[in-house]
């Protein structure tokens, strides 16, 4: 079977990525642009395409007959029409359970760098600024510690409880949320108003949904009466970056430390953006599930399920 990889060049150039065991035929894009004639042009005999990023719309499915399997090379999958899949019988498929490690770690360096104020004392460091000021330590903006306060998780997958393991061994107290508007369904969960309320930290992992778009805004973010720091390593759109902006220069809440953004790659007129100098905001560009380690797994786990897939043909 042939397959077409059309964005090779969102994974690590040190990270092999060979073609799994029944595909005879490989084509390796570095990147495509965002062009329906493209990518058309690109898959048209293909049995198989592999994407990150690449949107696949309605008519670039129904323009390759071909097609037998769309396979993901992340967990998201708001990129490809599934209706249109189902429609022209293309198999869809993600990739779940490699980024385990790589996003609670990351998820914890964020965190631990706002609260410590991490970019903004590096910079006072290399800028000269601890120089000036002429004393042996520096400390204009307070350090914060982890122990003792209480994490509220949104979103209590894999993800979310590894987080909860980690921060409970770092002596944080953890409510899990449950769903907005909805009774807890059993005593490990909280309602989702008390965690926003009595949460020093609110770290988010729930998936992109109607239900979750824009679950943080000017109404819930009023709720955090604590001035919580927010962790998003869960997907841009759960966030109103207009409204959490707002609050944090309103100093509504302590600061905002994310690595997913509701453009991406985020472009100058993003509101986020006019907190950068903010000590206690700190971004990174949607790389939190990409250790190398996390992209190696990750293709173990795509390799094995396309081969299954041409297997069953």
């Amino acid at each position: 079977m042939k397959a077409v990889f059309l964005d090779r060049g969102t994974f690590l150039d040190e990270v092999d990525l060979p073609a799994p065991n029944g595909v005879t035929d490989y084509v390796v894009y570095e990147d495509t642009e965002q062009n329906d004639q493209l990518i058309i042009e690109r898959c048209k005999d293909a049995d198989i395409i592999f994407s990150n990023k690449v949107k696949l719309n309605a008519d670039i499915i129904s323009s390759l007959p071909d097609l037998k399997l769309i396979q993901l090379t992340a967990t998201g999958m708001n990129n490809v029409d599934a209706e249109a899949c189902k429609a022209h019988n293309v198999e869809l498929y993600n990739v779940a359970g490699y980024a385990v490690k790589s996003v609670p770690e990351h998820t914890f360096m964020l965190m631990l760098a706002a609260l410590r104020a991490g970019v903004y004392y590096h910079d006072k460091v290399s800028d000269g600024s601890w120089e000036q000021a002429g004393s042996f330590c520096l400390m204009d903006v307070p350090l914060i510690d982890l122990e003792d306060k209480t994490l509220g998780v949104i979103g209590v997958g894999t993800i979310g409880k590894r987080v909860t393991e980690i921060a409970k061994a770092f002596g944080m107290k953890v409510l899990w949320a449950e769903h907005q508007g909805k009774e807890p369904r059993n005593e490990d969960y909280t309602d989702f108003d008390t965690v926003l309320e009595t949460s020093d930290v609110i770290s988010l992992h729930c998936p992109l949904t109607e239900h979750t778009q824009h679950l943080i805004n000017q109404d819930t973010l009023a709720k955090m009466s604590k001035k919580p720091l927010i962790v998003n390593v869960a997907r841009g759109g759960v966030v109103d970056s207009k409204a959490l902006a707002d609050a944090v220069k309103s100093n509504q809440i302590m600061g905002y430390a994310t690595d997913v953004f509701e453009q991406e790659p985020t472009t100058k007129d993003d509101p986020l953006l006019q907190l950068a100098d903010h000590p206690r905001v700190i971004f990174s560009p949607h790389n939190a599930w990409g250790s190398q380690a996390a992209q190696e797994k990750l293709w173990e786990i795509l390799s094995e399920q396309v081969s299954d897939f041409i297997a069953k043909q």
